[in-house]
């Protein structure tokens, strides 16, 4: 088994507290890392964050930075707290996602579509930028994290899916710039499909999976923030170094199979 080692790398993870956020940060703190995980006020238990660091076997204990994503003056304290500390900063990733569920097109705000990509879409480009200019270059690797909403409609979902898309769109471009500007810096994107965390059940519900348990699907065809957590350790493990611009599906390859026709097809043949 090849054994990675990400000693003396640092890792900036946007809402790096909850879910994938900080099932990523265990995992890569676990091979070494320095991670740094900002939090808005209120929603972090630091301490048993902090047991599960030591219950993974982190040498090294997270950094708590309490800043809002959309806030120029929060940016700017979380790169100076990390240039406090580091020389250089060689992983971003962008995992913070925010965004109002309108029901009909008459509950189409503009002001709610703008502050959503201020949260969900926008930090991926400020905070490689601020990186760039506190650190005097590009991570190593920056990371999007996306979801399947830009290919599926999700009633609630239109906002989420405007900023990833347009998340998906800045990935591959300031891949390209970032590849000729930096040192070979990457940046990609991981589409996660469904994923069992707080935010799906804020605008779904918990009973979702319940429902879809009753129609056939097992739990085993959704994803945990843990094995999210593995596909982003594999990224930044230096393993994938030649992908770069990519959006890449993580999903079991439900989404495929998941279809109007397949659930007739099911229900005829009793399965």
């Amino acid at each position: 088994m090849i054994q990675i080692d990400l000693s003396g790398k640092s890792v900036l993870i946007t809402g790096g507290t909850k879910g994938i956020g900080l099932a990523s940060a265990l995992k890569l703190a676990k091979a070494g890392a320095s991670t740094y995980l900002t939090y808005k006020w209120g929603s972090a238990d630091m301490e048993s964050i902090k047991a599960d660091f030591i219950k993974e076997g982190a040498s090294v204990e997270p950094v708590f930075i309490q800043a809002d994503v959309s806030i120029p003056e929060d940016t700017k304290l979380v790169m100076e707290t990390i240039r406090e500390k580091e020389e250089k900063l060689d992983v971003f990733i962008s995992n913070v996602g925010f965004a109002q569920s309108p029901k009909s097109l008459e509950e189409y705000k503009k002001r709610s579509l703008y502050k959503t990509l201020d949260y969900s879409t926008w930090p991926l480009v400020d905070y490689t930028q601020q990186i760039k200019a506190v650190f005097g270059e590009y991570p190593e690797k920056v990371l999007a994290i996306s979801s399947d909403g830009p290919d599926h409609f999700y009633q609630g979902y239109d906002y989420v899916a405007a900023s990833k898309s347009l998340l998906e769109f800045l990935t591959k471009y300031m891949s390209v710039h970032l590849f000729n500007e930096g040192k070979g810096s990457t940046v990609n994107a991981i589409r996660f499909g469904t994923v069992k965390t707080d935010s799906f059940n804020q605008i779904f519900g918990e009973e979702f999976f319940e429902f879809m348990a009753k129609d056939g699907i097992e739990e085993s065809m959704f994803l945990t923030p843990e094995e999210c957590a593995d596909s982003v350790f594999a990224m930044c493990s230096g393993l994938m170094n030649a992908m770069n611009g990519q959006i890449i599906n993580v999903d079991y390859g439900f989404p495929y199979q998941d279809n109007s026709m397949m659930r007739y097809l099911k229900t005829k043949l009793g399965k």
